[in-house]
């Protein structure tokens, strides 16, 4: 068949791609910045991608006639704006519209689980995209999942983070409601089978593991599974916002995550439509060995998809192109070179595990303490790290930058700041290969926003001399495994 996926960049869409590949169907990914997808050559044979934005209808022209089934894989579930719920309303009729003009057959829309009269904001606003969607005439199946559990999704690593960072815990509330979670795993084999699937045209399914926890069982049962033994106790004084709050400072969830998981932790999201267990009989994974599953994926170093692909900014998205090249006017510039004698591969790995757990190359400890700074500020902070340990691909959290260019090819890397700023901020790197050595550049880019800017440049000027030079020294000279932080070896520092 051939299959529209929407939302290909995304946690979903990125796991369901190689699996819908593998049943031999053909796709067409619909995405806002081709740039952003990454696949491998031997997928790119039976994938079409086609540039669109679901908010703006003319640029859906591209979606071709002769797709099967198309997955409304979109969600706003951490976005920052306040509108999100009209957002929603308007790129699912766009999105329906569209459709409508081709020979599509079944539309699969994954959902939240919606059995509460006394929904939060985020589970109402795709209660109304349902709605949305049927409303195009073409056949419709919904699977409503709870919380989803696996590598790299939020609620896995909200978990963790709790689990793993306090030992005692004093928690809201809603600590005591129950979920009914369920793996990855499972979701993207429902979501599989449903495809063509006659009988399930026109239904709408609750899916979800075989265990109803309380929010604080999960806990429990997650410490469990790493060796932890962890206490906790529930108070009722912590409001929405405390509790969003709560969530923010001690998680490496944005706020408006945070705020938009509590708000919808006081709905119960309990399976009561288990029709599927009689269309597509299929044992799910337990609670802990989900979780399970998730490690083994973080230890293989294998994860394929984390809720931190999702941009912060939704304007850098729409403008991808205009963020990609080093902004020459009205910009404040650190330029530092170095020059090696060693294998430039060597150093081309030293730049690609930059962040997370290796850190910035010098002054880690400052890099922490901007990073706390940005969390009190609103920002993400540092906590995001990176999906996979060696390797970067445009689209990518790295802490709190955003990878934009990530070409091994030509030697280069460009990052853009998503850590709160009076203005924009890049970070590049780029290796000129000479001789049995080379040079490594180091570009530090900041377009101030006015003079509150200018004043931020030059206050921490003297931070940023001492940690840009030591980084790019450092990185040329780093040797993974040598018992030492780092190790020196001939070059010339060129800055």
């Amino acid at each position: 068949m051939k299959v529209l996926l929407t939302g290909a960049n995304g946690y979903i869409g990125k796991r369901l791609l190689p699996v819908l590949l593998e049943a031999g169907h053909e796709i067409v990914c619909l995405v806002r910045n081709p740039d952003r997808m990454a696949i491998t050559p031997s997928q790119k044979s039976r994938t079409e991608i086609v540039r669109g934005d679901l908010l703006d209808y003319d640029s859906l022209s591209g979606i071709p006639d002769d797709i099967d089934v198309a997955f409304y894989l979109v969600h706003s579930m951490g976005n920052t704006v306040k509108d999100f719920a009209n957002l929603e309303q308007i790129c699912a009729g766009n999105f329906a519209r569209a459709v409508k003009q081709t020979r599509l057959k079944q539309i699969v829309y994954l959902s939240g689980i919606v059995n509460d009269d006394n929904l939060s904001p985020h589970l109402r606003s795709r209660f109304g995209v349902e709605q949305i969607l049927r409303e195009s005439g073409i056949h419709l199946t919904v699977l409503r999942a709870g919380i989803i559990i696996g590598s790299g999704s939020a609620s896995f690593e909200i978990v963790r983070d709790l689990v793993e960072k306090l030992p005692v815990m004093i928690a809201p509330k809603w600590i005591n409601n129950r979920s009914q979670p369920i793996a990855i795993y499972d979701v993207i084999y429902y979501l599989k089978k449903v495809i063509g699937n006659a009988a399930c045209y026109g239904k709408i399914f609750d899916i979800g593991g075989p265990d109803i926890l309380r929010y604080k069982e999960m806990l429990h049962s997650f410490a469990k599974v790493r060796g932890f033994k962890r206490y906790i106790f529930s108070v009722p004084v912590l409001t929405p916002r405390l509790s969003s709050y709560w969530l923010y400072f001690v998680t490496s969830t944005s706020f408006s995550l945070a705020r938009s998981l509590v708000d919808s932790l006081k709905n119960e999201v309990i399976c009561q439509n288990d029709e599927i267990k009689e269309l597509i009989p299929h044992e799910c994974l337990s609670y802990e060995v989900a979780v399970e599953r998730a490690f083994s994926k973080i230890a293989e170093n294998a994860v394929v998809s984390s809720w931190k692909d999702a941009w912060v900014s939704g304007t850098l998205d729409a403008k991808y192109h205009d963020y990609i090249q080093l902004p020459q006017y009205g910009c404040l510039k650190d330029k530092r070179s170095v020059s090696f004698k060693r294998n430039p591969l060597e150093v081309l790995d030293n730049i690609w595990s930059v962040g997370g757990e290796r850190g910035w190359y010098s002054q880690n400890w400052l890099w922490k303490i901007r990073g706390y700074i940005d969390k009190i500020a609103g920002g993400v902070g540092l906590r995001r790290g990176r999906t996979n340990k060696d390797s970067l691909k445009p689209g990518d959290a790295l802490d709190f930058w955003r990878v934009l260019l990530a070409d091994k090819k030509n030697m280069r890397i460009l990052l853009y700041a998503e850590m709160k700023l009076p203005g924009e901020a890049w970070l590049e790197f780029k290796i000129e290969p000479q001789g049995m050595g080379g040079i490594l550049h180091q570009n530090a880019t900041f377009r101030p926003n006015g003079l509150l800017g200018r004043l931020y440049w030059y206050s921490i000027y003297p931070v940023h001399s001492l940690v840009f030079r030591g980084m790019v020294r450092n990185m040329a000279q780093y040797i993974p495994g040598n018992g030492q932080q780092f190790e020196r070896t001939a070059m010339n520092v060129l800055d």
